[in-house]
């Protein structure tokens, strides 16, 4: 006796099979500069409208270098850079040579909670382009702030914190590592995919 044919529709109508969601693909993202970089993050650049967390091992290893090129194109189309509490008074003709115009840099000195503060708020305005800060002593909690303005606002969040920190867990959608000896590029987590496996070179005079 052959048995009664069922339709797929109803099956699925009555949970008696499973049907998979499509993988979520991940938004375009902003390109970094650095061909390698980019093919290593789901979003083939800085993930869009979000905090991505920059961990370095030492000062001067390319912390600034590394954004340069985002920097100088967002400034091209007029978009405000900010820059909250950074450790050193930021050398005005490097950043020119870097092809990104003074006129859309804007340097907050503050620290502490008014730095953080300052970020937020930054972040949430969406009427910056991109907010670079370092916070100190930052916690989950005020990453996550962070991060949720850099969302409301659509903005492109970077902070710069010590490589010490890659311990802790962070809801920032991106992580990587400055590492200086050699000097390269560590991929520690990205929205949207797995983080990638190998370092990535990282050349300065790109």
């Amino acid at each position: 006796m052959m048995g009664s044919v069922v339709s797929l529709s109803t099956l699925l109508d009555e949970r008696r099979i499973w049907r998979g969601q499509p993988m979520a693909v991940p938004a375009a993202g902003q390109p970094t500069g650095f061909a390698e970089l980019d093919a290593a993050l789901p979003a083939h650049g800085w993930p869009e409208a979000a905090l991505s967390e920059i961990l370095v091992e030492a000062e001067g290893t390319g912390e600034l270098q590394l954004l340069w090129p985002t920097l100088k194109r967002l400034s091209a189309a007029g978009e405000r850079v900010v820059l909250i509490g950074p450790p050193h008074i930021p050398f005005a003709p490097a950043w020119q040579a870097a092809g990104i115009s003074l006129a859309c840099l804007s340097v907050i000195q503050a620290s502490g909670s008014d730095a953080l503060w300052a970020a937020e708020q930054c972040l949430r305005s969406g009427a910056c382009g991109a907010v670079l800060c370092w916070p100190q002593r930052a916690n989950d909690r005020v990453l996550r702030r962070l991060q949720v303005a850099a969302e409301t606002g659509q903005t492109l969040g970077f902070a710069y914190r010590s490589i010490e920190e890659a311990i802790n867990p962070s809801p920032a959608a991106l992580r990587l590592t400055i590492e200086s000896q050699p000097r390269q590029l560590r991929v520690l987590k990205c929205r949207g995919g797995l983080a990638h496996a190998n370092p990535i070179p990282f050349n300065l005079r790109h």
